[in-house]
């Protein structure tokens, strides 16, 4: 299975900006863009002039890097929002925030969405009482997203019983019983990630 291997904290260097790819990390002072805020490599800290290419290149890139997807499968994203009602946009988040990876995340199962994508990839996961170990999988409304139950007594589920878990308004999970549903479409507000999505939707309809 192909998949990014840059280092992550070398890819949020890259961008500029957190992508918090590594969990708890992220919010320490251990985070290495709090102690070297600029672009890895011998000229990172050069000036270089940024072309409006660049910039919606960048924006891109960020995107993919934050949900850990390829260049085939983002395409793919793009061209499905495209034949949506709506706006491209505003479609193609809310398609990326429906990846059962991103879902599991979204409800605190797994510190970062590279974790989540493992737990997903290693059978932990059911939609709808039936296990599924696909990570681009695309929730629908009404969906039920649970642990399996014999993975339940797992060390790493065990600690999630009883915790608060701050959620988007598209999702509701129950911390008793590990069980979520998905309740609405996700909407652009819910996104809390710093994203100018029109940068990449310019960017393919050059």
């Amino acid at each position: 299975m192909a998949r990014l291997l840059d280092a992550k904290c070398r890819q949020c260097r890259r961008e500029g900006c957190k992508l918090f790819l590594k969990g708890e990390k992220c919010t320490t002072k251990k985070c290495p863009i709090e102690r070297r805020p600029y672009v890895p490599g011998q000229h990172g800290q050069g000036r270089k002039r940024t072309t409006q290419y660049g910039t919606q290149l960048r924006e891109k890139q960020k995107v993919k890097r934050i949900y850990g997807i390829l260049e085939k499968q983002f395409k793919a994203y793009y061209d499905e929002a495209e034949r949506m009602k709506g706006v491209v946009g505003e479609n193609m988040l809310s398609l990326i925030e429906r990846r059962l990876d991103n879902v599991v995340y979204r409800m605190g199962l797994g510190s970062s969405r590279a974790e989540s994508r493992q737990i997903v990839n290693h059978g932990h996961i059911t939609v709808n009482g039936k296990a599924v170990d696909i990570p681009s999988f695309i929730v629908k409304v009404g969906d039920v997203i649970a642990i399996k139950e014999n993975k339940k007594d797992k060390e790493m589920f065990k600690d999630l019983k009883g915790m608060k878990v701050v959620l988007p308004k598209w999702i509701e999970f129950n911390t008793e019983t590990l069980t979520g549903k998905i309740i609405a479409l996700p909407k652009r507000e819910d996104i809390d990630m710093n994203i100018s999505e029109h940068l990449i939707i310019e960017l393919y309809s050059r």
